[in-house]
């Protein structure tokens, strides 16, 4: 069955997960460098391979690089747990979505697999996506993928490596990556927002619990 296309300006779910359900992400700085990776790599010019760009900017820890070219994507909101990942993205570019997430998915699999001492696909096959058709849609998109993490029991050993856009969403964040006012623009105040969000996860669990999930719900909840 062909995927539907990607259209420029449109808002989508896009997600994927380890192969055979692996962890993709062994410690924090794995998440921190897929996060840092779709820092730079979402740049319509070509861009150097992230480990030339680090070492010439001398970045040590938690140290972002910042990327002021044209962008192929607006990212809107992300969550980055143990085996799988979720990202809000608003294709700015035509063939923005696709070439973004061929550069991260290739880029962070060469990282992982010289870090591991491993070979071959990392990810489980390309990865899915649906649109976001809705102003609504959007809103409860938005707090399923910045608390993600929540509607998971992960195991405490494994939170460590979390990273998620909710900080910036509810709180003054070191790291300020997504495009947040189309949604925090519909909310009198972030507290306003953080209290939309967590009845509305709330809210999808206790339905999914009692089997009674609607189509978004199920879509939501059912992508890992």
């Amino acid at each position: 069955m062909a995927r539907e296309p990607i259209a420029t300006g449109e808002y989508y779910h896009v997600f994927n997960r380890g192969v055979d359900k692996r962890k993709i992400f062994n410690d924090s700085m794995d998440s921190f460098r897929f996060l840092q990776s779709m820092i730079l790599f979402n740049s319509v010019a070509p861009v150097r391979s992230l480990f030339s760009v680090l070492k010439d900017e001398n970045c040590k820890g938690d140290s972002i690089v910042k990327n002021d070219d044209e962008i192929l994507v607006e990212i809107v909101a992300y969550c980055l747990n143990p085996n799988h990942f979720h990202l809000i993205l608003r294709q700015s570019v035509d063939g923005g979505i696709s070439e973004f997430m061929k550069r991260l998915g290739g880029g962070y699999t060469l990282y992982f697999n010289e870090q591991n001492g491993r070979s071959g696909s990392l990810f489980q096959g390309k990865y899915k996506y649906t649109r976001i058709s809705t102003n609504k849609q959007l809103l409860h998109v938005s707090a399923y993928v910045n608390l993600n993490d929540k509607g998971h029991k992960i195991k405490t050993s494994d939170t460590s490596v979390i990273r998620s856009s909710w900080s910036e969403y509810t709180k003054l964040n070191t790291y300020e990556i997504c495009e947040k006012n189309t949604v925090l623009g519909q909310f009198k105040s972030k507290q306003q927002y953080e209290k939309f969000a967590k009845d509305s996860l709330e809210e999808i669990l206790i339905r999914k619990n009692n089997k009674k999930l609607n189509t978004l719900e199920e879509k939501l909840y059912h992508t890992f």
